[in-house]
């Protein structure tokens, strides 16, 4: 079954909390994990794809947008992509970094999901939602409260 972790952003800034995400993502991928980051939109999505080459100097985190069948075919480790796409991970990935508001349909093909709940009002309504989402149907749920 699914394990599901939320990260509760109880402190900090946008940018603080853009920077958490790259690190969480760079950590999966650096334990051999494939990785999916399911974002808001197609702007959020290339906000990420832009953040992941940038958010530290040190860092290299290799990284696909998911643009039509061709990118998910041939591409391992990390893919971006969002809700308003029509393409979805086809193939059974390790962890799931949910960035939007909704609980993505396809979850339940993740090992795990890490659950961003940002530190604003509508983060934490939606966050919420989700969480009881997951929990009515008997997920294991592992809160982690983040001051960044």
């Amino acid at each position: 079954m699914t394990r599901i972790d939320f990260y509760i952003i109880e402190q900090g800034s946008e940018t603080a909390t853009e920077t958490f995400i790259c690190r969480l993502t760079e950590k999966a991928w650096s334990q051999n994990n494939d990785v999916y980051i399911h974002t808001l939109d197609e702007h959020h999505a290339a906000k990420y794809d832009e953040l992941l080459w940038t958010f530290a100097e040190e860092s290299f985190v290799p990284h696909h947008l998911i643009q039509n069948e061709n990118t998910l075919a041939h591409s391992k480790n990390i893919l971006i992509g969002h809700s308003a796409s029509k393409e979805t991970p086809a193939s059974c990935h390790d962890v799931l970094i949910n960035l939007d508001h909704d609980t993505p349909s396809f979850f339940s093909q993740f090992e795990r999901v890490a659950e961003i709940i940002a530190n604003d009002e509508m983060s934490r309504s939606k966050g919420r939602e989700r969480y009881q989402f997951y929990r009515d149907r008997g997920y294991a749920l592992e809160t982690h409260k983040m001051s960044l």
